[in-house]
């Protein structure tokens, strides 16, 4: 409990509700229906890749930049973060992304807004193959971020920032559709 009273722990927080914050509303906001015609699934896939990867550039020497609930748990999993650590991260995580959300609702006009970048199972895709391929993607997801931040390449987060920002822009690009 002593972590809980140091400042680096409560940069870190701030850290990841900023980060989480940025990644839904930028891209969300890619997401978004600004002209007539089908949503561009490589724009959203960039706006989601780019983002995380400024994120965990950005981020990476604070908190890690893990902006995600998924990369959170396997962190925690792998014991790499400390429980009281994931907690928090994960409910500034929730946060942000509550709050980026709410300001992309709050500036974009209602006829633009649509779902807000919500997706749903295409209609010839069951409930069941749809969770397959979401656990997959997440597992590669999971994979690169954490051979990426693995100490014994050169313990940087920001040389990290690559992989998971294409990675997370793969994932989009296979599964979107």
């Amino acid at each position: 409990m002593r972590e809980l009273r140091s400042s680096s722990f409560w940069r870190a927080i701030l850290a990841e509700f900023l980060g989480s914050f940025l990644y839904a509303l930028l891209g969300l906001g890619a997401s978004l229906r600004w002209a007539p015609g089908p949503p561009s699934v490589l724009g959203a896939a960039l706006a989601f890749g780019l983002a995380q990867a400024t994120m965990v550039q950005a981020l990476g020497h604070v908190s890690g930049g893990h902006v995600n609930p998924a990369i959170t748990l396997a962190f925690l999993l792998a014991s790499q973060l400390s429980l009281p650590r994931a907690l928090g991260y994960l409910l500034a995580q929730l946060l942000g992304a509550l709050a980026g959300a709410g300001v992309l609702y709050g500036v974009t006009p209602a006829p633009i807004r649509g779902t807000l970048g919500l997706t749903a199972l295409h209609p010839s895709v069951g409930l069941g193959q749809g969770t397959v391929v979401e656990l997959l993607l997440t597992a590669q997801f999971i994979l690169c971020v954490l051979a990426s931040f693995d100490d014994r390449h050169d313990g940087r987060p920001g040389s990290a920032a690559l992989p998971v920002g294409f990675s997370l822009t793969v994932s989009h690009l296979f599964g979107v559709r």
